[in-house]
C-alpha cells in the first residue's frame, strides 16, 4: 500500500471515530483533525508502516555489511605516528593499526573479530627500544 492510500485510510477511520462522538463537540473535532494532520506526516516520512505491505516490487532490503577504511596521521609537530586500515565482509572484520611510540618503537596490532571468534588481536613490537641518555651534572654553587 502506497504512502497515499494508507494515509486515506488513516483519516478514514479517524473520521468515522468521530462521527461515532458527540457532533456537536468542537474539542473532539480539533483533537481529530490535529491526529489526522500528524498521520499523515508520520506516513510521509514512513515512521507508520502497513504492516501487510507487500515488499515484493521493491527488492531485497538486506544486504550484508561491507566496507573498507583507512587512515594515516604524520604529525611533524607532535610526533603523532599512526594508522588503521579495516575491512568487514558480512560478520567478519579484519584490521591492523600501527602506532609510533616515545621509545622509537612500533606497536603494531593485526585482529579480525567475527561471531564464532569473537575479538582477536596480535601485537607486536616493531624495532628497538632508544632512550635519550640523561648526564648528571654537578652544580657548584
Amino acid at each position: 500500500m502506497r504512502v497515499g492510500r494508507l494515509s486515506h485510510s488513516i483519516i478514514s477511520n479517524i473520521i468515522n471515530s468521530y462521527k461515532k462522538i458527540n457532533h456537536t463537540n468542537a474539542c473532539a473535532l480539533q483533537i481529530l483533525v490535529v491526529l489526522a494532520s500528524v498521520a499523515i506526516c508520520l506516513t510521509a516520512a514512513g515512521v507508520i508502516h502497513d504492516q501487510h505491505e507487500s515488499h515484493d516490487d521493491h527488492g531485497d532490503y538486506y544486504s550484508p555489511p561491507h566496507y573498507v577504511y583507512e587512515y594515516k596521521v604524520h604529525d611533524g609537530h607532535t610526533g603523532d605516528v599512526k594508522s588503521h586500515q579495516e575491512t568487514r565482509e558480512g560478520d567478519a572484520v579484519k584490521g591492523v593499526y600501527m602506532q609510533h611510540q616515545p621509545d622509537g618503537t612500533i606497536l603494531e596490532v593485526h585482529y579480525t573479530a567475527d561471531k564464532h571468534n569473537g575479538y582477536n588481536a596480535v601485537v607486536k613490537k616493531l624495532g628497538e627500544s632508544v632512550h635519550p641518555q640523561h648526564y648528571h651534572t654537578e652544580h657548584h654553587h
